[in-house]
Formats: C-alpha cells, structure tokens, sequence
C-alpha cells in the first residue's frame, strides 16, 4: 500500500516537532520536581510558569486562571463535579445539551446518581443548541451550565457568547469544552464571559496525555483529585513536566500560524464536502453548512454501513473514523447523530474526515477518487438500494 493520508485529526494529531524539541531536555536534563525548593525544581518550575503563560495568552485569560490536567476529559470532570461540589448548597441542577463529549455527558450522568438535576437539552437538525432553549431552562436552583464549543463529531460551532451572556446575567457558571476548538477558533474567555474552558494539547499538535482548564477567578470549584497541594491546591500530582511544556509551545504555535493554516484547510474543506456531494448520491452533509470547524467533514451515506466503510477506505491507505474515537468500541450508532434527528439506519453510515496541517489537495482528490467507488461497491451489496436503483 502506496498511500498514507490521515485525515482523522479531530481524534489525535502528530506531535509537533518543534513541539518535541521544546519538550526533550526535561526527560533528561530539567528532571527536578517542581515542587523541590533547590535549584533542580526551581528550574522547572520556571518553565512551567512559562508553559502556564502561553496557554492563559492564546485564550485571553491570567496565568493564575489555568490548570494543568492530563487531558481534556480530566479538565471536563474537573469543571463540572468541582463546580457541583462545591455549590450544592446553593442548588443541584446543571444544564447541558446531548451531543455533548462523554467525558461531559457521563460525568453529568453520574452526577444524577448523586441526586443532582441534569437538562439534557435538544438542538436542531443542525446541531445547534438553542441560547432561548438554554434560558428557559433554567430555574432557580441552577449552577452550571455546560456547552460544548464546537462538536468533536459533526464541527457544528455553538453560539457561545450569547449562551455564556446567559449565563453570567443570571449568575450562573459557565463551562465549555472548547477540545475541538483550541487551534481552529480565536477564543477570548473574557470577552466571552466564560467561566471555565477546557483543552486537550493532542488536538492541536501537542503531546497525549496533558490537558488544561481554564477557571476564571472566583469561581468556587472544589478538587476531585487529593494528594498534593500541586496546581495551586486544585489538582493533586507531581506535574507532567514535559507534557506541560508541550501544551505550552503547542498553543502558541497554533496561533502564531492561525490565519494562514485555517484558511488552507477551510479550501480543502470545502473541496471535500462539494467533491463528495457531487459524487456519491443518498449522501448528507452532517453538521451546520457554513458555521463548523474548518477542518470537519461528517456524512451518511445511506444503503451502507459505516465500519466497512472505514475499513475499505483503510485499505486504501486514507484513514477516517465514523466518530468520536472514545466511543469507537461501540455498536451504537453516534449519539449525536441520533440527536440531530437521523434515523439509526443511517447514522450507522456515518464517516467523519477530518483535516490537519500535513493534508494536501492531492489528498483529496485521491479521496474523491476512490471514496465514491467504495460506496457503490459497498451498495450492490444491500438489497434495499437494489430496489432504490430499480425504481421499486
């Protein structure tokens, strides 16, 4: 097999090599532990302050405001069960839409164990959530409200300025999972009135295993994870030191190159969706047309299913996936699909491909070359498009 395009970005991408660079010295050279008061762990703790800067300077918010977890999902469960923990005298509901990440929704759904309230709500074909269907949901015992920033299947980009105005005008705290959008959107958490962010460095260019989230100040958020007075008493744990520097120079780096880089793969993007569209009859575009994330695609085609898609496209040497990769073990079809409406026999056709930095135009005319022939041949073997092609 001659060919390797990777076009499943939004489940994981390469480490940087600057990135790397940056991050190798502190294996080997600065291996103090941050926490040490000679000279070995002052050193560190220098570079995580700088780390610590950079990730605050790419959103807009205070160094002070950002802690370090080890990833995304951590920075999600941090977020919401500190927010309700520490707020459960004043209410227990929280708000949050169904095509949220599992690391949000399975968070809220044993939080409802515990006896908290959780509104799952519903968005539209598009997978937009609401800013009136978030404010009429809440009521008087509400303390948080989570929505993700754009989702990690479809790329549907949620109104959050309007919902995070919502919430701050009726003094409630607002969390998004913004994993997606670090890299692909400009963010200024002040400006927006976010309370609290969370990111996984591995989404853009950095290494596994290091997240963040961002808490503004005055949030009252308890830890969930005890043994250490590490991340100023809120994340217990010797540091992941040169994850911590990898998050830092990632961040920077995908903004320093941010106009130039989304703009290239918005082109090929938008070459994809009109490419594929054109090509493979019975095919919907999922997501919002115009208001996604530069680098998403998601489709169904129906009379097919979605596994031997993948596995036929894998043959061909492009990689895809048909979701969230943290649900890839799954015989379900995609929540999210199903939420925007999609019956199970066509959400289990599914195909996200997602673009990054190494995807060329030549890569997507191989797709566009190869991806129509697979469906057809996929489809000759299914009896209900027989009967489509014979008028029936």
């Amino acid at each position: 097999m001659s060919k390797r395009i990777y076009l499943d970005h939004a489940a994981t991408t390469y480490t940087n090599k600057e990135v790397l660079n940056e991050m190798l010295p502190y294996f080997t050279e600065y291996f103090g532990n941050p926490s040490s008061v000679h000279q070995f762990g002052r050193e560190v703790k220098k570079s995580i302050d700088v780390a610590r800067d950079r990730v605050a300077k790419a959103i807009g918010a205070l160094p002070e405001e950002i802690y370090f977890t080890a990833g995304g999902s951590e920075a999600d469960n941090l977020a919401i069960k500190g927010v309700a923990y520490a707020n459960k005298s004043k209410g227990n509901h929280i708000i949050t839409t169904k095509i949220e990440h599992p690391a949000v929704l399975e968070t809220c759904e044993q939080l409802e164990k515990e006896g908290f309230e959780v509104t799952f709500l519903d968005v539209d074909q598009y997978g937009v959530v609401s800013p009136e269907a978030v404010r009429n949901a809440i009521k008087d015992n509400t303390i948080l409200i989570s929505v993700m920033y754009a989702n990690n299947e479809i790329g549907t980009i949620q109104p959050i300025s309007e919902i995070a105005q919502i919430a701050n005008e009726k003094k409630i705290y607002f969390h998004t999972d913004a994993v997606q959008a670090i890299g692909s959107i400009r963010i200024n958490v002040k400006e927006q009135n976010i309370d609290m962010l969370s990111m996984a460095s591995h989404k853009f260019y950095g290494p596994k295993g290091v997240g963040a989230l961002y808490v503004r100040k005055g949030v009252k958020l308890i830890s969930i994870i005890h043994g250490g007075s590490q991340e100023r008493k809120r994340r217990a744990g010797t540091e992941n030191v040169p994850g911590i520097i990898g998050i830092g120079k990632a961040i920077e780096l995908a903004y320093q190159k941010f106009d130039e880089n989304n703009a290239r793969i918005t082109m090929l993007r938008d070459k994809l969706i009109k490419g594929i569209m054109e090509k493979v009859p019975y095919t919907r575009l999922n997501g919002h047309p115009e208001n996604r994330l530069p680098n998403n695609t998601n489709f169904c085609f129906e009379y097919i299913e979605g596994e031997s898609l993948l596995l036929n496209l894998d043959m061909k040497g492009i990689a895809g996936s048909s979701g969230s990769a943290c649900s890839s073990g799954s015989l379900e079809p995609s929540h999210v699909l199903l939420a925007i409406g999609l019956p199970h026999e066509i959400a289990h056709g599914s195909l996200r491909l997602s673009l990054g930095e190494v995807n060329t135009e030549e890569d997507i005319e191989y797709v566009l070359q190869v991806l129509p022939e697979i469906v057809d041949r996929l489809r000759q073997m299914s009896p209900l498009y027989e009967k489509v092609k014979g008028g029936k």
